[in-house]
């Protein structure tokens, strides 16, 4: 059996999965590029505040373990959705459901990225005189990314949680459905009997 022709909303569901895999490494690759700029910055802003340095190096290894956890995240997220595009493409139907369970999965990420985010710059840090020392860390260490970073990260996440929610929906229209469920029979030719050789 061939398959129907690919409808346009498959193909426009391939494209928004492939620009939210270049986005994701996009987002990676910068947090990568700013990530020393960052660790100087927090460095600088620590000890001003006159934290011990070994808890500054603790927190410079958490963020640079963090850093390489996000890439590797995201290479993997943009390997998948790539895959996830291609299989669409194609005309899988096991592609597109998993297709929306990492929608699904994806769209829980992106709010859930963004409320943290939101979280961070607006909930005021307060203290005990236990945890003062964690207090002045954390707050170095969010005055320490780009002025831009957040508005970027918060703008990304709006994108991706709207991304799969679009991919989603274009996978259940009625176009979509005819071609992964559709498919048109090819028509089988008879052999052509070869004259006897005598």
């Amino acid at each position: 059996m061939a398959p129907n022709r690919r409808p346009g909303v498959v193909v426009l569901a391939a494209v928004v999965l492939g620009v939210m895999a270049a986005g994701g490494l996009v987002h990676a690759i910068l947090g990568l590029a700013t990530s020393t700029g960052t660790v100087d910055r927090f460095r600088a802003a620590a000890g001003q505040a006159g934290v011990d340095r070994s808890e500054v190096d603790g927190f410079v290894a958490l963020l640079r373990v963090g850093a390489g956890i996000s890439t590797a995240v995201a290479v993997g997220a943009a390997v998948l959705l790539v895959a996830l595009a291609v299989g669409n493409l194609r005309g899988a139907n096991r592609v597109r459901i998993t297709t929306w369970v990492v929608c699904g999965l994806g769209l829980l990420c992106g709010c859930g990225t963004l409320a943290t985010v939101i979280a961070q710059r607006t909930v005021p840090l307060t203290s005990t005189a236990d945890d003062q020392m964690t207090t002045e860390l954390i707050r170095a260490l969010s005055d320490a990314y780009p002025s831009w970073w957040v508005p970027l990260t918060a703008g990304l996440s709006v994108a991706q949680a709207l991304g799969y929610f679009v991919v989603a929906t274009l996978l259940v229209l009625p176009a979509a459905n005819a071609f992964f469920r559709g498919r048109t029979p090819v028509p089988v030719q008879p052999p052509v009997p070869s004259p006897p050789n005598w």
